[in-house]
């Protein structure tokens, strides 16, 4: 069961002080838009063609170096289904940052965004950072949603938006670090109030200011 694993893996952390912070990372998003294959092309470069829908919960770990800082990513991948919505926001407590990710192939997958976007309101932190991404920009034939809409939501709810694609590794990587980038910036920020709810760091962030290039869209 995923609190099973949750509970060891916690255990398994506090004996590991190998990193200079973790934060936990959410990926949502409705069923079959690509979680799943967004999350191993990131964590091991791979992706296979095959769908196998997500039961309940699971993640992965990669270390990252970041502003000097050695970063453990505590990766979830969350089911889309509803019959496992309740299991899934269980764990929203405590994510430093979402990844809220529709499929440009399909529009009931990006009308549901403003859904998922209130439930990461409902059951996260107010200071919990979202990215927006668009997945599967590699089957431009049968795309429905354009990136203007796509860039026009982000605008509206307040998120950063990248289009991506598992398959073609495109903008993967990239989304990744960037939403590392403003967790970071948000604990810098957090220093000048003494934010009690910034979590998943060992000490208190002491980070230096990073210039992130400007990603680039989809262009497939």
């Amino acid at each position: 069961m995923a609190s099973a694993t949750d509970a060891r893996y916690g255990q398994k952390e506090t004996s590991d002080q190998n990193f200079d912070y973790m934060f936990k990372i959410l990926i949502i998003g409705n069923s079959s838009v690509g979680k799943t294959s967004f999350l191993f092309r990131y964590a091991d470069d791979s992706f296979t063609p095959a769908f196998v829908s997500t039961v309940g919960i699971d993640f992965k770990v990669k270390t990252i170096y970041r502003n000097d800082k050695r970063i453990k990513l505590q990766i979830w991948d969350t089911a889309g289904q509803e019959r496992y919505r309740t299991i899934t926001t269980a764990y929203y407590r405590g994510a430093m940052g979402f990844i809220l990710m529709y499929d440009i192939t399909n529009e009931e997958s990006f009308n549901a965004v403003q859904d998922w976007s209130t439930q990461i309101k409902t059951y996260s932190w107010d200071n919990a950072q979202v990215l927006l991404v668009g997945n599967k920009c590699d089957m431009e034939d049968e795309r429905v949603v354009s990136s203007e809409r796509g860039r026009q939501l982000a605008d509206h709810l307040g998120f950063e938006f990248f289009e991506a694609s598992a398959k073609d590794n495109i903008n993967v990587k990239q989304t990744f670090e960037r939403l590392v980038d403003v967790i970071c910036e948000k604990m810098s920020e957090s220093l000048d109030t003494a934010d009690p709810a910034v979590t998943g760091a060992k000490q208190g962030p002491q980070l230096t200011d990073q210039q992130t290039p400007p990603h680039q869209d989809c262009a497939c």
